[in-house]
């Protein structure tokens, strides 16, 4: 197994990176053009911290990075192995880890960079180990401000959609979210009272009101139906399906997870790209 594979030999070298200060506006244009999930964000050349689509999602009204972002992200030297890559990125949870150098940004690994080695590398042992049987899913015609705020409460990244008869027609992720979204600003009223009156009694107050006009954005999902911003999604079936060639499913189709179906195509569970990584990690 190539597990001694130093993080430098498969990291991605040029980083997209978001500096502070900085704007929400900024970080949500490079997600959305570079079909991203999440940047780390530099300060006079050193990482302070990340941000991702989740961060976006979760506060629709803050536009300052340095609110945004998860501050003091873990990170990896270039010399490390992917087996402990692996470790960092399962035991806390995150799937990417700047890679630094003398505390310099050098490069970005990604739990996708590892799925890269596992489907290229004959992980033949069964898929069922990591596949998760609890699935938060969604009907096809449900509004997409409320797949938000499911997937928002349910701390979950992906849905899968079913129909009607509940049957497997696609997969909704948080990127698939970004994408649909739309940035909105409104204007809103706020009166001040410049007076000293202070009588609560008073019939017809002489007091003088000033009004404050100010205006707030906000990232907004749009009011349609979740089956028109999903995505097709290929199926592994619970039994027969090994590891590298979920990997290379998740790869070729450019995505995180997989809905885990039964042969009637009954949604059985689902399988997570960051639980597949463990099989890099020895026990």
């Amino acid at each position: 197994m190539p597990l001694n594979i130093k993080v430098k030999n498969v990291m991605t070298k040029e980083v997209a990176y978001a500096t502070v200060p900085g704007s929400r506006h900024e970080v949500l244009q490079i997600l959305k053009t570079k079909h991203i999930s999440g940047v780390p964000v530099v300060k006079d050349g050193k990482v302070v911290g990340i941000v991702t689509r989740t961060d976006l999602l979760k506060n629709p009204t803050e536009e300052q990075l340095a609110i945004l972002m998860t501050r003091n992200p873990i990170t990896i030297s270039p010399d490390a192995t992917i087996e402990t890559a692996a470790r960092l990125m399962s035991v806390h949870g995150v799937r990417r880890l700047p890679v630094v150098e003398n505390g310099v940004l050098v490069g970005i690994i990604t739990v996708t960079d590892l799925l890269g080695i596992i489907a290229e590398n004959g992980f033949d042992e069964s898929i069922k180990p990591y596949v998760a049987p609890s699935v938060v899913s969604v009907w096809d015609e449900t509004p997409l401000p409320v797949v938000g705020m499911i997937m928002e409460l349910a701390d979950v990244k992906a849905s899968p959609v079913l129909n009607s008869e509940l049957e497997l027609v696609g997969i909704v992720t948080d990127k698939d979210l970004i994408a649909a979204s739309v940035v909105e600003d409104s204007l809103h009223q706020s009166d001040i009272s410049a007076g000293s009156d202070e009588d609560a009694w008073t019939w017809e107050s002489m007091r003088d009101t000033l009004k404050l006009y100010y205006s707030i954005s906000r990232i907004k999902l749009p009011d349609r139906p979740v089956k028109e911003a999903m995505r097709d999604a290929p199926a592994v079936g619970i039994n027969g399906s090994v590891v590298s060639e979920v990997a290379r499913l998740m790869r070729r189709n450019g995505l995180e997870q997989l809905p885990v179906i039964t042969a009637e195509n009954r949604l059985k569970g689902i399988v997570r790209d960051s639980d597949v990584i463990r099989c890099l990690i020895k026990t």
